[in-house]
């Protein structure tokens, strides 16, 4: 009997602020260790190991001595590119750790006559037989499905097992309608276990021709609405496969490093001096030591600004009280009295995703991919790429130059007319 572990979506390095960028890594050790007390003969990581291409070097080396930890027990480690921690033009930080032997890079392939053709990686303890394919950023995965040799897949023989990192039609959860998905059709059918990565929402299906189709989330999460899942009651963490000619069991593991404290607070016909005093005594009362605290204040205030609510004054009540982690979260409360601009949504993604559809189509745009859909797709991808920061081994004209040839990149520029 052999044991794998599958493991998807950690985003290390995701978060700015230094206690959820710790308890990310926290989280991503103890999945580490779990897998060492397991024994388990190999691990496989669906992509997002890291939150971009080129991440903190302090967050990737911490990563890199958990691992080596494990290589040097003798676990292997097998890696796709996420849609994050994959870059089309230049050399991603996952690329560099499989160069230095750290893990197995898979999903490598190359097209002949149209199609197509994935190389596949035995594991030498196992005798598995691994075939990937990585994603990519706006779903342009979707174009590899479409020319992808799914015969000659098929027709591999042993114990195998097929990494990807995109969302189906089929298994796409309501609350991902947005999200970029292909028709279940174009994997390859017949492989013994289906390891998925990118929707961070634990996902088990058994389909006709595509047994053991499983997501295992994510480990810890990189923004608002997954740390508020976990608050609600989902559990972060990963599967371990038992395996011998076929599957004989799955379980999932938990990787939960913290506790979660959940709160909305509706703050309707109540001006901004009333809200103010009243979340003061909700929250001054509230049970958060050593817990991670998520605030959310709704409603329409009949008076003041939104802005007047005094986040930093409640965020200290709760340090003050034990929590490790505060967020308040304003972004469904709005004003009567101040009605402006309305954009609703539940975080910062998805306000952006509704301000960029109502927005896009009325600009004056002669490039058709840059309106629509398409047009929005690729105005979210420019966001994420001019939010990279610089890094702490990076020159300033080496960061600009960065920016811009990922910008261009992204726009499907060659080249700026000067």
């Amino acid at each position: 009997m052999f044991k794998f572990a599958h493991i998807g979506d950690c985003h290390l390095g995701a978060f700015r602020d230094e206690v959820l960028r710790g308890l990310s890594l926290e989280s991503f050790n103890k999945a580490m260790d779990i897998c060492l007390s397991e024994k388990v003969d190999f691990i496989l990581i669906t992509g997002d190991l890291f939150h971009s291409n080129i991440p903190d070097m302090d967050v990737v080396n911490q990563a890199v001595i958990k691992m080596r930890e494990l290589r040097e027990t003798g676990i292997n480690i097998y890696v796709i590119y996420g849609s994050h921690d994959f870059s089309p033009n230049q050399t991603s930080v996952v690329d560099i750790l499989n160069s230095a032997g750290l893990y197995q890079k898979i999903g490598q392939g190359k097209i002949v006559n149209e199609r197509l053709k994935l190389e596949s990686f035995k594991d030498e303890k196992t005798n598995t037989v691994l075939v990937g394919l990585s994603g990519r950023s706006l779903g342009l995965e979707r174009e590899y499905y479409e020319i992808l040799d799914r015969h000659s897949l098929e027709n591999i023989r042993g114990f195998k097992i097929f990494a990807f990192h995109t969302a189906f039609d089929e298994l796409k959860p309501a609350q991902l309608a947005r999200m970029d998905s292909i028709p279940i059709s174009y994997l390859p059918k017949g492989f013994d276990y289906y390891a998925g990565g990118h929707i961070h929402v634990r996902l088990e299906r058994d389909i006709p021709g595509y047994a053991f189709i499983r997501y295992p989330g994510a480990t810890f999460g990189y923004n608002f609405t997954d740390l508020e899942r976990f608050a609600k009651g989902e559990k972060p963490g990963f599967y371990i496969v038992s395996f011998k000619d076929e599957i004989k069991g799955i379980k999932f593991v938990q990787t939960d490093v913290c506790e979660y404290l959940l709160k909305e607070y509706d703050m309707s016909n109540k001006n901004s001096v009333q809200a103010n005093e009243e979340l003061y005594e909700q929250i001054k009362n509230l049970e958060v030591d050593k817990k991670l605290v998520l605030i959310r204040i709704i409603g329409e205030l009949s008076g003041g600004k939104t802005a007047d609510i005094h986040i930093s004054n409640l965020k200290n009540v709760l340090r003050q009280n034990g929590a490790i982690y505060a967020d308040l979260n304003r972004r469904l409360l709005s004003s009567r009295e101040y009605e402006g601009v309305k954009v609703q949504g539940k975080d910062i993604s998805e306000v952006e995703h509704r301000l960029l559809k109502e927005n896009i189509d009325a600009m004056k745009i002669t490039v058709p991919y840059l309106k629509g859909k398409d047009g929005v797709k690729i105005a979210i991808e420019l966001l994420e790429v001019l939010r990279n920061e610089i890094k702490s081994n990076e020159k300033k004209r080496e960061y600009e130059a960065r920016i811009i040839k990922d910008a261009l990149q992204t726009l499907k520029l060659k080249e700026v007319l000067e």
